[in-house]
C-alpha cells in the first residue's frame, strides 16, 4: 500500500507535449457538461428526442471508457463509428444515505459516430443496455447488466457490425454468462442507399452468437476476447460476417471458436473449435484476402516457458465453412508485467465503489499479479501498474490481388533482457525487458513469412497495444509508446519512477507502408498529450486499468486511430491510504468520511477522478 504526497490539491494527470498530427485529438466519448452529452441513437435516427437514467448519467458522469474500437465506412471516409468498453452510466441510480452514488449502473459498449471524418463525435450507447426505454430496446436479444470488448467492421453495403462480449446478470445473481453477441446498424434507406451519411446509423439488431454458463464469474464456459470482420470483396463470400472468440473453461485453459452469418447478421451458425485444446491461446484477429480467403490469427502459449509462445493461424478457402490445420505465423518471448503479490485488506466500506461487473477487478487470489495497485491490489515492489501482455492483430487487403496477411505483435525486444532487482518483471518476477512492435507479412498462398522487423526500432521507451488496417492503400500501424516516458527503465513498468511514484508516460504513434510492409515511414506522435496510464481507477479505486487493445481503420490512404486516454483525470488523496504511504501520480480524487473505523463510499465520483476517455486522430 503506497500514498502520495500531493496532500489536497488537484493536478491534471497528462501533460502537453510538442507533436502530434496536423489536426487536435477529437474526443468520442462526451460524458461531461459542454461536450454535446449522450444521444440515443433512435434520436439520431428519427430526430425524436428520447432519454433516460442512463444517458442522463452519461452526459456528466465524467466517467470511464477503455478499449476502443473504431471502423472508418469503406463507401464514405467522413462517417467513421468508435466505440469503447463505456462505464458512463455506472452510477445512473441515485445516492445512499451517505450521499455516495449507487455503483448498480450498466457497464456497457459505445456508439460514437463522425460524419466529418473524425473532427468530432456525437456519443451514444449501443441499444438494448438496462434501462433503455426507446423501441431500439426490443430489437437486442442480450440479456446481460454488462456488455465489453467492442470489435467493428463494415461491409461495402453501409452496414455495421459490432460484436461484443456481454455478461453479469441483469437481476443482479452471481451468474456470470459469458455470451457473445453481434449488433447491426444499418443505413435507414436500407442497403447501398444514395445518402452514404446515414450509412451504420440505425440499430437493427443484436444476437447472440454464443452462449456461456450461468456459472458464476469465470467458472464453466465464459466466452471473452472478441474479434470480427465482414466480406467487402464483391466476390462470391460478399456480405459474409465472420466472428471469432476465446473460450474459457473451468480447467484455465481456452480455445478459439469461429461463427460466420451469411444474412448480414440476422443469425450465425454453430461456433466452430479452431485451435488445438492443449494450451491456453487468445487474442483472435481476422483477416480476409481479396479473393475471399478467411485467415484467423490468435496468441498461442506452446510450452513451460515464456519464450514457448507464438503467433498462431488458420486459413479458409470456402467462406469460413472449413479450415486448415494449425500453421505459425512467429514465435517470440512474451512481454507481460507482472509481479509477487502483497495483498493488504481494505479498510471497510458502507458500500463497493464499483459493480460486480468491474471487468478490472484485482488479482488478489494469485500469487503472481498481472497488474498492481493498494491493498489487495498491492504487490511486493511497490510500483503501481495496468494489464498489460504480448497480443498479435492481423489485417488483409480486400481490394488486393495479392494474398497477403499482415501481422504486428508486441513481444520482448531479444537480448534485452536485465534483472530489476525486485519481484517486479515482464518475462518474469525479477526479470524485465523492452517491448517493441514488430511486422510480419504472410503470403496465404505459399505460407511463407518474412522475417520479423521493427516498424518503430527506438532504443528507449515500450512499444504496447499494436494494430494494423489496410484497404486499397498503405498499410497504417498504430501503436502506444513510452518513448517520452521520464522514468524509462527495463526494469520497472511504464511510468514509474525508482520510488514507485507514476508519471505520465504514454503517447500514441503511428506509422505507415507504401510497399506492404518492407518499409515503413517514420513514425508521427498522435496524440497531442502524454498521459499517465496508473491512475488507480478500478477495483475500488486500488488498481489501474488501460482495457487490453487499440485500434485502427483504414480506407485507401485515409486512416483513423484511437486510444484509451487520461489526460482528463484528476489526481488527489486516497482517504483511506495512511500519510506515509507513497504513490505519487496513481491515486485519484475521490471524497470519502470515515465513521467508527468504516468508510463511505466514493461521494464525488463525477468530479473527474474516474475521467478516462476515448481520443482519436487521423493517422499517416
Amino acid at each position: 500500500m503506497r500514498r502520495h504526497a500531493l496532500g489536497a490539491t488537484i493536478v491534471v494527470a497528462g501533460v502537453l507535449a510538442c507533436g502530434g498530427t496536423a489536426f487536435a485529438d477529437a474526443r468520442l466519448s462526451n460524458d461531461q457538461p459542454g461536450e454535446g452529452g449522450y444521444v440515443s441513437d433512435y434520436t439520431l435516427v428519427t430526430g425524436r428526442p428520447t432519454t433516460d437514467a442512463a444517458l442522463t448519467e452519461c452526459s456528466h458522469a465524467h466517467g470511464r471508457q477503455n478499449e476502443p474500437a473504431v471502423a472508418v465506412d469503406p463507401r464514405n471516409t467522413n462517417v467513421i463509428v468508435g466505440s469503447s468498453n463505456d462505464y458512463c452510466a455506472t452510477y445512473d441510480d441515485g445516492a445512499d444515505g451517505n450521499g455516495a452514488p449507487i455503483a448498480s449502473g450498466p457497464i456497457w459498449i459505445g456508439y460514437y459516430r463522425s460524419q466529418n471524418g473524425g473532427m468530432s463525435f456525437v456519443s451514444s450507447l449501443v441499444p438494448g443496455y438496462p434501462g433503455d426505454t426507446t423501441p431500439y430496446a426490443s430489437r437486442s436479444q442480450l440479456r446481460t447488466a454488462s456488455s465489453g470488448d467492442p470489435v467493428l467492421a463494415w461491409d461495402r453495403h453501409g452496414r455495421l457490425f459490432e460484436g461484443t462480449e456481454t455478461s453479469e446478470d441483469a437481476a443482479g445473481s452471481p451468474k456470470g454468462f459469458g455470451d457473445q453477441g453481434v449488433a447491426t446498424f444499418e443505413n435507414p434507406g436500407g442497403a447501398d442507399a444514395p445518402n452514404t451519411a446515414r450509412d451504420g446509423l440505425e440499430f437493427k439488431r443484436s444476437v447472440i452468437v454464443a452462449s456461456g454458463s450461468s456459472a458464476p464469474g469465470v467458472g464453466g464456459k465464459f466466452n471473452d476476447k472478441t474479434a470480427i470482420e465482414a466480406d467487402r470483396t464483391g466476390g462470391a463470400c460478399d456480405g459474409n460476417v465472420y466472428f471469432a472468440y476465446s473460450r474459457f473453461t473451468g480447467s484455465r485453459q481456452s480455445n478459439i471458436y469461429f461463427t460466420r452469418s451469411t444474412d448480414h447478421g440476422v443469425s450465425f451458425s454453430k461456433p466452430a473449435l479452431l485451435s488445438p485444446s492443449t494450451h491456453s491461446v487468445q487474442d483472435a484477429d481476422i483477416s480476409v484476402t481479396g479473393n475471399g480467403h478467411v485467415y484467423v490469427t490468435w496468441n498461442a502459449e506452446r510450452g513451460p516457458t515464456d519464450a514457448d509462445e507464438a503467433v498462431e493461424y488458420v486459413k479458409s478457402t470456402d467462406c469460413g465453412r472449413t479450415f486448415s490445420k494449425v500453421g505459425t505465423v512467429a514465435t517470440y518471448t512474451t512481454y507481460e508485467a507482472q509481479d509477487v503479490g502483497a495483498p493488504t485488506a481494505a479498510p471497510a466500506q458502507t458500500r463497493a465503489d464499483d459493480p460486480p461487473s468491474d471487468e478490472a477487478g484485482g488479482d488478489a487470489a494469485s500469487t503472481t499479479n498481472r497488474d498492481c495497485g493498494d491493498f489487495s491490489d498491492a504487490c511486493e515492489s511497490g510500483y503501481t501498474f495496468f494489464r498489460r501482455a504480448t497480443q498479435a492483430r492481423s489485417t488483409a487487403d480486400q481490394r488486393s490481388a495479392a494474398e497477403n496477411v499482415y501481422v504486428v505483435y508486441d513481444p520482448s525486444v531479444p537480448g534485452s533482457q536485465v534483472p530489476t532487482g525486485t519481484t517486479y518483471g515482464s518475462i518474469q518476477p525479477g526479470t524485465g525487458s523492452q517491448s517493441a512492435i514488430y511486422f510480419v507479412r504472410l503470403n496465404g498462398a505459399t505460407g511463407a513469412v518474412t522475417a520479423p522487423q521493427r516498424i518503430a526500432p527506438e532504443t528507449v521507451g515500450h512499444q504496447l497495444f499494436p494494430d494494423i488496417s489496410v484497404e486499397g492503400g498503405a498499410l497504417h500501424a498504430l501503436w502506444w509508446d513510452s518513448r517520452n516516458d521520464t522514468t524509462y527503465s527495463r526494469t520497472r513498468p511504464i511510468g514509474n519512477d525508482a520510488s514507485g511514484n507514476t508519471v505520465p508516460s504514454l503517447d500514441t504513434y503511428a506509422s505507415t507502408s507504401p510497399d506492404g510492409g518492407t518499409t515503413w515511414t517514420p513514425s508521427v506522435r498522435m496524440s497531442d498529450v502524454t498521459t499517465n496510464p496508473n491512475a488507480e481507477q478500478f477495483d475500488g479505486r486500488q488498481v489501474p486499468f488501460a482495457g487490453d487493445y487499440l485500434y485502427i481503420s483504414a480506407v485507401g490512404n485515409f486512416a483513423y486511430g484511437t486510444w484509451t486516454d487520461w489526460r482528463n483525470t484528476l489526481n488527489g488523496p486516497d482517504q483511506r491510504e495512511t500519510a506515509d504511504d507513497h504513490d505519487a501520480g496513481s491515486d485519484v480524487w475521490q471524497c470519502r468520511t470515515q465513521s467508527s473505523g468504516t468508510f463511505t463510499a466514493d461521494t464525488c465520483p463525477r468530479a473527474g477522478g474516474l475521467d478516462q476517455d476515448i481520443y482519436g486522430d487521423t493517422a499517416p
